[in-house]
């Protein structure tokens, strides 16, 4: 589990510069932890506390199983054969997650949130499985492993570029962070995370940085060629490479305007869709 815990120590890092970039010490999500563990979980009318719980601990549980088939150099927690599609359903059940927290907290601002992470999964997610099939499709494989030992020689990422950037743009909507933080958007108090506090609000949060780390660490192997690259330790050029695409995924939230879901699901269907056919077409006949 090793993996694991890599991809662990990058979400920290990930909420460190996060702070940073907005302005506040290193240590601002240390010390803000610290203080929602000495909280005490509030709970509003009639709410479904179950619910909401199950949906607060789902998405951590989500990032770490993702993370799980995401290799770093050569190793990799679990050795499944289809890990793209593993990775994949993970992000569905991060869709579940969100809504859980929503809904259950029996709150008009927060089940709004929880309904637009619904709609930007509508939209994001056809552009991002195109995105993943296409990368699938130049290796003749569903398995990570192989996926980044195909790039021998040239990354994915230099002759798919269209295809790495819908990737990336996905990773941002996946992970409600930067332009497609809308469903946690100030416009409705916080949204679907409005009515957490404490040890929930924590869990919650983590859950979303893990599943950012763990979103750029899989690009590493399906378009930047996996832990290749010289002198270094295969293991060391996945943690470079993964950090890289991390800062850059954290730049892009303060540097971005946050989107509406209906002008983004616009951008979706006539923009990304027909852009990553395209690059996937271009890939097929390639192979071909």
């Amino acid at each position: 589990m090793a993996e694991v815990a890599v991809l662990g120590v990058l979400a920290v890092a990930a909420a460190s510069l996060d702070a940073l970039l907005g302005g506040r010490r290193w240590d601002a999500p240390l010390r803000e932890a610290a203080r929602l563990l000495t909280t005490a979980r509030r709970a509003t009318v009639r709410s479904d506390v179950p619910l909401m719980r199950t949906g607060v601990v789902v998405l951590p549980v989500a990032a770490a199983v993702a993370a799980a088939v995401v290799p770093v150099g050569g190793g990799v927690a679990a050795g499944v054969p289809v890990s793209v599609v593993w990775f994949n359903a993970m992000e569905v059940v991060a869709w579940a997650a969100v809504w859980l927290v929503g809904w259950g907290t029996n709150s008009a601002f927060a089940l709004v949130g929880g309904y637009r992470f619904l709609a930007q999964g509508l939209a994001y997610e056809l552009p991002h499985m195109f995105a993943l099939v296409t990368a699938a499709l130049a290796a003749h494989s569903l398995d990570f492993r192989e996926i980044a030992a195909a790039q021998d020689g040239l990354w994915f990422g230099v002759w798919m570029p269209v295809g790495f950037a819908v990737y990336l743009v996905s990773a941002l909507a996946m992970t409600f962070w930067g332009p497609f933080g809308h469903p946690v958007g100030d416009d409705v108090a916080g949204g679907a995370v409005l009515e957490l506090s404490g040890a929930d609000r924590l869990v919650f949060f983590a859950g979303r940085y893990g599943l950012l780390a763990v979103a750029a660490a899989a690009s590493v192997p399906l378009f930047l060629g996996g832990g290749a690259g010289p002198v270094l330790p295969g293991w060391a050029w996945s943690v470079v490479k993964a950090a890289v695409v991390l800062a850059l995924l954290v730049w892009a939230r303060r540097r971005l305007p946050v989107l509406r879901m209906e002008r983004f699901m616009t951008a979706a269907w006539t923009v990304l869709i027909p852009a990553v056919l395209l690059q996937m077409l271009v890939v097929g006949i390639v192979v071909v």
